[in-house]
């Protein structure tokens, strides 16, 4: 039985992973997490069931004038937008566009930091499972989802510890299938869920790709 809050991102992870462990998975999977958050509970289901790991940068696209609240989300080749909510409050195409490029240059960012140089892992006929430590409104993953089904996988698994009802219905058509752990009402954050909710560093997500690289290329030896 599931007991709330997670004790911290690696617990959440490791929960997932045993869930996870029951659903058919090809030889071939990979664990796609969403920076910084999502990587450590990518990690602890990599580790458990031995895939490789990588990330997929996501920002999200705050409103002008008020950043913390979300209009949409992009990613690469994506934009997710909200039009309700843009066309509400009035913000016009060319405000949108320089916050998309200004969340842009950080995806670029990000990308070199965290791979050091190393080429993304190939999606290309590979089942991918895309991870975050939660859902609050569903549209960074929305943005992943569209993002890595322009690499033609040959299937995409939502995986989260927890979301929203509502940002779960939505992320239903999406992917193949999605697998939630809790979906608890009322919702109000993801932080909630967590009694450790330390925001995950930069060095922190290179570690653990670093670390998950190391154990693949472990796995592979001893496999030989």
């Amino acid at each position: 039985m599931l007991h709330l809050p997670f004790a911290d991102r690696d617990e959440a992870g490791r929960i997932l992973a045993n869930h996870l462990a029951f659903h058919k998975l090809a030889d071939e999977a990979v664990v796609l997490a969403l920076p910084r958050g999502g990587v450590p509970v990518g990690f602890a289901i990599a580790r458990q069931l031995q895939l490789p790991l990588d990330v997929l940068v996501v920002r999200k696209l705050g409103v002008p004038w008020q950043p913390e609240l979300a209009m949409g989300a992009i990613a690469e080749g994506v934009r997710v937008l909200d039009e309700q909510m843009i066309g509400e409050l009035g913000i016009s195409g060319p405000e949108i566009d320089l916050v998309a490029e200004r969340e842009q240059a950080e995806i670029r960012r990000r990308e070199s930091l965290y791979r050091h140089g190393k080429q993304a892992l190939d999606l290309a006929g590979r089942s991918v499972i895309l991870v975050d430590d939660g859902l609050a409104t569903g549209s960074t993953m929305s943005a992943a989802a569209r993002s890595v089904a322009r690499l033609r996988p040959a299937g995409v698994t939502i995986a989260v510890p927890v979301g929203s009802r509502e940002a779960c219905t939505c992320l239903l058509r999406e992917a193949d299938e999605l697998v939630c752990l809790a979906r608890p009402e009322p919702f109000v954050a993801v932080g909630r869920w967590y009694r450790n909710f330390a925001q995950t560093s930069d060095a922190e997500v290179v570690h653990l790709l670093a670390k998950n690289r190391h154990d693949i290329q472990t796995l592979a030896c001893v496999d030989a």
